[in-house]
């Protein structure tokens, strides 16, 4: 086995290892970093104890204003494969890849979570971008969240409910240096520095996978 290989099959395993004592104690277990050069992810596996996980996970699949977004592909317009929704602070209104997000308000559900999320980071987050993944046919393509309206190595922190998803990323200089995480229900995802101009992450497909997963990832928008 060639050495990267080496090193990133022991990574996974690592990161597996953490995941199962998690599992078995329902209490936080974290990876202080999981790039090994520019950037910063930190991940807290049950952030979300399993009682609170199930309750939230319920309350957003039913409570929050879901929409199916279309994107241009090869000049033809199809459907996001997955659903969304965007909440946040008033005016906080956002676009990315061509899509246009108006701020629903925060809801209760919405607000107990950016709390326990602010507490962790110690940052004070603006809006929420939800995404719900029907099962594993739906996915979010290779991107970075570096739109300016965000500004230079934006904070983002990420939490996740429901069906286990293998979150990827990948340099954006080098293709072959990839780190991956599986998100477990409850999973709480921290990423700073120059994490979203050096590295790009995606969920991809996943055959195996036939429940719903819902993630939030919490930003900061600045004013232009």
């Amino acid at each position: 086995m060639p050495p990267a290989c080496g090193i990133l099959f022991s990574l996974v395993f690592l990161v597996n290892e953490y995941t199962e004592q998690a599992s078995l104690f329902n209490s936080p277990y974290s990876v202080a970093n999981l790039l090994p050069i520019d950037g910063e992810v930190q991940v807290i596996f049950s952030f979300f104890n399993k009682a609170d996980s199930d309750r939230l996970l319920n309350s957003l699949l039913h409570n929050i204003n879901w929409k199916q977004d279309k994107m241009k592909f090869y000049g033809k317009e199809v459907n996001l494969p997955r659903l969304t929704a965007w909440y946040g602070d008033h005016n906080a209104d956002y676009s990315y890849s061509g899509i246009e997000m108006k701020a629903n308000p925060w809801t209760p559900e919405l607000l107990e979570i950016k709390e326990k999320v602010e507490t962790q980071s110690g940052i004070r987050f603006t809006s929420v971008l939800l995404n719900r993944y029907r099962n594993g046919n739906d996915s979010v393509s290779w991107h970075r969240d570096s739109e300016k309206v965000l500004r230079v190595n934006p904070v983002i922190a990420s939490v996740s409910f429901g069906a286990t998803r293998i979150f990827k990323f990948r340099h954006v200089n080098d293709h072959k240096l990839v780190r991956e995480v599986p998100l477990h229900h409850g999973t709480f995802v921290l990423m700073k520095g120059e994490t979203q101009h050096k590295w790009e992450h995606h969920i991809p497909k996943s055959k195996a996978v036939t429940s719903e997963r819902i993630s939030l990832t919490f930003r900061i928008l600045f004013n232009p």
